[in-house]
Order: structure tokens, then C-alpha cells, then sequence
């Protein structure tokens, strides 16, 4: 069993940065891939970027550029440093955990609660 904790968002006028961090329970954070997801009101979760346990990265098209995923499996811990912001950013962040993952949500197994982040025009 793993668990996630998210903090770090909060409001941010268009253009400034925020990082968000999400902290995991357990001793095999390294072996899973970590990925960050994103839900805006009544749209469906979408993917934002994803670091695999082997240190590749995907990242949506959307935040290439301004989003960085970075992680320190010694502290369990997972980044998304997010600069540029722009207001279509506005949304639930949600960091998310699996062992053979993707882009898709289902193929994560465990998921935080989220951190909504709000960008202001």
C-alpha cells in the first residue's frame, strides 16, 4: 500500500510559479512510475507528466516547457515545479503512483487527494 500527500498549491497570478510536492508512504517509492495529473471543473482528469522509476519523462504537450518533474527517492518525494502559468492551468492537481503506468489515469494504482491551483488573469 502506498499513500499520497500533495501541498503546494494555491493562487498565482498568470505568469508566476508555483511547486508542488507530493510525499509517498512505503519502501518501494523508487520502483513505481510518478505521475501528476490535472482536473478542471467538469472536464475529465487529464495527464500532465509522468517520471518512470528508470528517469524518463513524458510530459503533456500543454506544459512542455514550463512544467518540470523532478524526484528524490530518498525522501519519497516527488516535484512539479510549474512556471509560466496561465490561467487554463486552473485545476485540481493530483499526484498519482503505479508500477507499469502511462498516460492514462487507470494505469495508476494509487492517487493522492489533490492540491487545487488557481491562476488569476
Amino acid at each position: 500500500q502506498v499513500q499520497l500527500v500533495e501541498s503546494g498549491g494555491g493562487l498565482v497570478e498568470a505568469g508566476g510559479s508555483l511547486r508542488l510536492s507530493c510525499t509517498a508512504s512505503g519502501r518501494t517509492f523508487s520502483a513505481y512510475t510518478m505521475g501528476w495529473f490535472r482536473q478542471a471543473p467538469g472536464k475529465e482528469r487529464e495527464f500532465v507528466v509522468a517520471h518512470r522509476w528508470s528517469g524518463t519523462t513524458d510530459y503533456a504537450d500543454s506544459v512542455k516547457g514550463r512544467f518540470t518533474i523532478s524526484r528524490v527517492n530518498a525522501n519519497n518525494t516527488v516535484y512539479l515545479q510549474m512556471n509560466s502559468l496561465k490561467p487554463e492551468d486552473t485545476a485540481v492537481y493530483y499526484c498519482a503512483a503505479g508500477a507499469i503506468a502511462t498516460v492514462a489515469p487507470g494505469s495508476y494504482t494509487y492517487w493522492g487527494q489533490g492540491t487545487q491551483v488557481t491562476v488569476s488573469s
